[in-house]
């Protein structure tokens, strides 16, 4: 039965894939549509922006449209903007295809774990939502670097074509595999909105903001950073972001690890002073170039994978152990604070690369994390309270955590 959810992996590889191959292919974006680096690098904004506002509002609009259905407008979509991308003859175009690109991808996501748990028997849903994630996870490994080394050899369009082929394929599966399954009555704007209103859920969601500041100012300017640093990309940006899909591989495993095992806040402040470390290596790497220079930037980057990618695991399971009757609310919630934070990074670091060097995002994203870090202090260890009053609904908590 899991081979059923081959559809949803590659269309979860391709969503993953081309959400962080951004950074990879930004400069020759930049200097083929004659923009600046930090111009290019709201493209990383929009799409974070799009994702966080459109995301919660399409599960609400999309909640009760019939589940294959929905799947194969969500990436069929996907499929038609990374195609609008690839032939787009302007910066504005590009960005007008990256929302698309954010809302459907938004759509697909929630959706395609939705439809993984529901098919499948109880003591399996969560290896069939493990193996939808899968997908993204293999995609910062093998994806990303592989797109970075297509832009390399071939143009920065070859990657957004590459991934609209995977997409058509992900289609081609889900109508052809999938079974129909009726849509579900999903948690209203109004229940959401009076979660996010509770000071304990609020507190978590801010921490989540702030900690995803560091990492997409950096991220959306990592190929810039290879640049500097060695001074040219090519193989070696494909290289670089390969240790660093593999090192976060580990990262979200490092997680689940730390998470059932240590203190969780304890273990997320480790996180944080590990990362004002690593961006700060990485903000010295393209100073110090050569040898030295490289070992700095590649230390940076594997300490980020590792433990950058342990804070995401960690902090949902805080969200669920906080209330486990709002758990499909507050994992939305937090999705949206991700972007959020994820817009904010990529603004501050395109202002860091306006004002001053590339190296300036790694101070950018160093001093981000000191503020989580406070934050964190400030907030750390909220009490569980009572749960919102909300009706009984026929319907089992997963159906929505993915969202």
């Amino acid at each position: 039965m899991l081979l059923r959810l081959l559809p949803l992996v590659v269309g979860a590889f391709a969503i993953g894939a081309e959400t962080f191959m951004i950074s990879g292919v930004l400069p020759t974006i930049a200097a083929d549509l004659r923009v600046s680096p930090a111009a290019a690098g709201s493209l990383v904004t929009i799409f974070a922006l799009a994702y966080a506002l459109g995301s919660p509002l399409l599960a609400v609009a999309s909640a009760g449209l019939e589940r294959k259905r929905l799947l194969l407008a969500a990436i069929g979509a996907f499929a038609l903007a990374n195609l609008l991308a690839a032939l787009a003859p302007s910066f504005l175009w590009l960005a007008a295809a990256r929302v698309l690109l954010a809302l459907s991808a938004g759509l697909f996501m929630p959706a395609a774990v939705a439809f993984a748990t529901a098919t499948h028997a109880p003591e399996k849903r969560g290896k069939a939502v493990a193996l939808v994630y899968a997908g993204m996870t293999l995609a910062t490994v093998v994806g990303v670097p592989a797109g970075t080394y297509l832009a390399a050899a071939a143009s920065w369009r070859a990657p957004f074509l590459g991934v609209a082929i995977l997409s058509a394929l992900a289609f081609a599966g889900v109508a052809a595999v999938l079974p129909r399954q009726a849509g579900i009555v999903g948690f209203g704007l109004r229940e959401r909105l009076a979660a996010a209103r509770r000071p304990d859920v609020l507190a978590l969601l801010a921490l989540t903001m702030a900690a995803l500041v560091g990492p997409f100012a950096a991220n959306t300017y990592l190929g810039l950073l290879v640049e500097a640093t060695f001074g040219f990309g090519g193989d070696r940006l494909a290289a670089a972001l390969l240790l660093f899909g593999a090192m976060s591989f580990f990262g979200s495993q490092f997680g689940g690890y730390g998470a059932d095992r240590w203190p969780r806040e304890r273990f997320i402040a480790a996180i944080f002073a590990v990362l004002v470390v690593a961006f700060a290596l990485l903000a010295i790497a393209p100073r110090w170039g050569g040898f030295s220079g490289g070992a700095a930037l590649l230390a940076g980057l594997s300490l980020w994978g590792l433990f950058g990618w342990a804070f995401p695991i960690v902090q949902q399971a805080r969200l669920v152990s906080l209330d486990p009757a709002l758990a499909p609310i507050t994992l939305s919630l937090n999705v949206s604070a991700l972007y959020l934070g994820a817009a904010i990074g990529s603004l501050l670091g395109g202002l860091a690369v306006r004002q001053g060097s590339v190296g300036a995002v790694g101070w950018v994203a160093a001093a981000s994390e000191l503020v989580a870090l406070a934050l964190l202090v400030a907030t750390a260890a909220p009490q569980p309270r009572a749960a919102v009053t909300q009706p009984e609904r026929p319907r089992a908590l997963w159906l929505e955590a993915g969202e």
